[in-house]
């Protein structure tokens, strides 16, 4: 089958469009699915993954978490989906057996894994997963398509877990958001909205701040022209904000602390610009700050992620889509932070772009 891999870790240009072995080559487990790939999102994880992780790598290895298509085929034992439903791929895969998976939490799972990033990714014609990792695409008018479906996933269920399980916010607070372009920014974006929160969104770019606004955001400041501590805080009559929502990391961070208000939530799912920080304990312990970590989620997240989909919210945005043989140029665009929402890679050969050009 043909799949977008890498043979070795280093820059994009490792990227390539290969022959690889069908992963049901040797059939399917009792409760694992088949499916055919119809799309496949991109995600900041992917450049992270290229570059090289401290994870041992079984080259040609698959890129891509996020995924749409169709069940092809089911193991004895699978009773969520069934050949030809259409389906969306949730791509952490837990164990089920670990004390954090039996509460119900498998995020926190001991042995935590996420497609293409410790197993084979998404970007290829056919995927073997877990049914546990299935949801059914929701009925929507208009009908979503495979690309918004692909779109889905990563984003919003890690938005899900920081907004409202980690920040836990609520009707009235006010959020502040960074880099508004990015998938997760924007689906936690959305998410706040939904929690009746007023947001408060950043981004370098004039034409994303736009597009933000379009979406939802309540107040937006270019953090490359406006200074983001000294806006906020004039706009919460110097109290701060209730929380903010973080992956960018070094760059952010002391501002991100700065414009907490007192008892203010910060949570972080990434680390874009860097993993090191600086905290000054004292103000963190003086202002009863909560600093929170969040990846991905768990399944009960997930399903209401999916419910809240299937009720008209969040529908993803998809901000261009390559064909699987221009899959290099959907990483270029990443990289070089031009998108608002999802970039996609059609495994039908389709190519379209949005109404978004940066």
């Amino acid at each position: 089958m043909r799949a977008c891999v890498i043979s070795a870790t280093g820059d994009l240009d490792r990227i390539e469009i290969a022959d690889v072995p069908d992963p049901s080559a040797q059939g399917l487990g009792p409760h694992q699915v088949r499916v055919a790939v119809r799309a496949a999102a991109l995600n900041r994880l992917d450049v992270f993954v290229i570059r090289g992780l401290a994870v041992k790598y079984r080259f040609p290895h698959i890129l891509g978490s996020d995924g749409s298509g169709v069940v092809q085929e089911v193991g004895e034992a699978v009773t969520a989906v069934r050949p030809g439903d259409p389906v969306m791929i949730n791509p952490g895969v837990w164990d089920g057996s670990c004390e954090y998976c039996r509460a119900g939490d498998q995020s926190l799972c001991v042995n935590f894994r996420v497609l293409g990033e410790h197993l084979p990714g998404t970007i290829a014609e056919y995927v073997v997963i877990p049914e546990q990792n299935l949801a059914r695409l929701p009925t929507l008018d208009p009908p979503l398509d495979w690309d918004e479906a692909a779109a889905f996933s990563l984003v919003s269920l890690t938005a899900w877990r920081m907004v409202v399980t980690r920040a836990g916010v609520r009707p009235g607070e006010t959020v502040l958001v960074w880099g508004i372009g990015g998938g997760v920014s924007l689906a936690a974006m959305r998410v706040a909205k939904l929690c009746g929160a007023r947001t408060i969104a950043t981004s370098s770019s004039e034409a994303k701040l736009a597009q933000a606004t379009k979406l939802g955001a309540d107040i937006t400041l270019d953090h490359a022209k406006q200074n983001v501590v000294r806006e906020v805080l004039a706009l919460t009559g110097r109290r701060g904000v209730d929380v903010v929502i973080e992956n960018v990391g070094e760059t952010t961070w002391e501002r991100s602390l700065s414009v907490l208000a007192k008892g203010g939530r910060l949570v972080t799912c990434g680390a874009t610009t860097g993993p090191r920080v600086v905290t000054d304990l004292r103000r963190l312990f003086w202002n009863q700050y909560a600093l929170l970590g969040s990846t991905l989620g768990n399944a009960a997240e997930y399903a209401a992620a999916v419910s809240a989909l299937a009720a008209g919210a969040l529908r993803p945005v998809v901000d261009r889509v390559y064909p699987l043989a221009q899959a290099r140029s959907g990483f270029e665009r990443l990289e070089r932070a031009q998108q608002l929402g999802k970039i996609v890679i059609s495994l039908t050969d389709q190519n379209r772009s949005g109404d978004f050009t940066a």
